[in-house]
């Protein structure tokens, strides 16, 4: 495995603590980079946080200018913000990609089981793990304009003829998960949470308007899936799915072999899509990035695409309960011609944290092909 270069990306502690109380470097969920500046997002909360991208020492790069874009500024969300933050309802975003002027995000859509605390008896651990819920922002997905100023990007809620706009939906569902409860693989799996490899979106890619959901669960008999979706504005700020396969249903599904792992993001290179493959459950390692040729191309029909159709681009390294690899985008320290993939974790280990207010982001080079 190659070494990793990195970035450092440096927030202000002025927007600390947040919600829950889990600094935001401690869990990254997605990354994006547009032009000169990087956009990432922490599971528990409900914005964007947006970094500009500087030439640091040694040749490292850094993040730096820390600005947070809170949603609900740009969106109706499906569960509006609480007049206290901490009963604010999280997002828990999974995906970002940036096409044609908009940031488009994504929700895990997925349910949560308790996590019982290591101090927590038999009874009390028992009662927890009983417990599942929903988080009504969870059910989002959604395009705001984004637009550069100067040279720095910015979000909007129009941007010409443009507006800001989600799936329909409300807390408890959208049209997406509507219209998967009747599907024949993936009806069953919405029902159960997230990290018992139930529905749970961690991927996200755009292209030519076709967007892609990687979904980290369910796994079939070792076959990962990605959605593949149309959604168009209405008049309403609102995002409508078309219709795409004989049946009138509003996605197609793509199973892929990835010998067990499910989906932890998605990302567009030119036509082909690079995959971030880990594993489903609530487990460490092993994280490989794969690449799907041609898929970022307009779909007739759902694939299945078997193991020997993907080609392997890189392994990610891995911590026993922390430096879980969830978001990567391509990456230029000068925001032009892009030759490698920058990686943000989960769990960030004690040694990705120089400073107070800082964590380290991988940087790979990626391999001709």
């Amino acid at each position: 495995m190659t070494a990793p270069n990195h970035v450092i990306l440096t927030f202000d502690p002025a927007v600390e603590p947040f919600a829950k109380g889990k600094a935001l470097r401690d869990g990254l969920s997605v990354v994006v980079q547009i032009g000169t500046t990087l956009w990432v997002a922490n599971d528990e909360t409900v914005s964007l946080e947006r970094l500009s991208l500087t030439s640091g020492d040694g040749g490292m790069f850094a993040g730096q200018a820390h600005t947070s874009f809170p949603l609900a500024d740009y969106l109706d969300l499906p569960a509006p913000p609480a007049a206290d933050p901490e009963e604010t309802v999280e997002a828990d975003l999974e995906g970002l990609a940036f096409e044609d002027g908009a940031l488009w995000l994504v929700g895990s859509h997925s349910l949560k089981r308790k996590k019982p605390k290591p101090k927590d008896g038999a009874d009390k651990a028992g009662q927890q793990l009983a417990k599942v819920g929903r988080d009504g922002n969870r059910y989002l997905l959604a395009r705001i304009p984004a637009r550069e100023v100067g040279a720095t990007w910015s979000l909007a809620r129009q941007d010409g003829q443009r507006r800001a706009a989600r799936l329909a939906g409300d807390d408890h569902g959208n049209a997406l998960t509507k219209a998967l409860h009747d599907d024949e693989h993936l009806a069953p799996f919405l029902a159960i949470p997230g990290k018992d490899n139930g529905f749970d979106i961690e991927g996200l890619a755009v292209a030519d308007g076709r967007v892609f959901l990687g979904l980290r669960g369910p796994v079939l008999r070792g076959w990962a899936v990605i959605l593949e979706l149309e959604p168009a504005a209405d008049a309403a700020d609102k995002l409508e799915l078309n219709a795409l396969d004989a049946k009138r249903r509003p996605y197609l599904k793509h199973f892929l072999q990835l010998d067990g792992l499910g989906i932890r993001d998605l990302c567009r290179q030119g036509d082909d899509l690079l995959i971030l493959a880990g594993p489903t459950m609530d487990l460490d390692g092993p994280v490989r990035v794969l690449c799907w040729p041609g898929s970022a191309k307009r779909h007739q029909s759902g694939e299945m695409v078997a193991a020997d159709a993907l080609q392997f681009v890189l392994d990610i390294p891995f911590g026993a309960g922390v430096d879980h690899a969830e978001g990567m985008t391509l990456f230029s320290p000068d925001g032009g011609k892009t030759h490698s993939l920058l990686v943000v974790y989960d769990a960030a280990s004690e040694q990705r944290k120089p400073g107070e207010n800082a964590v380290l982001a991988d940087v790979f080079a990626l391999p001709d092909r």
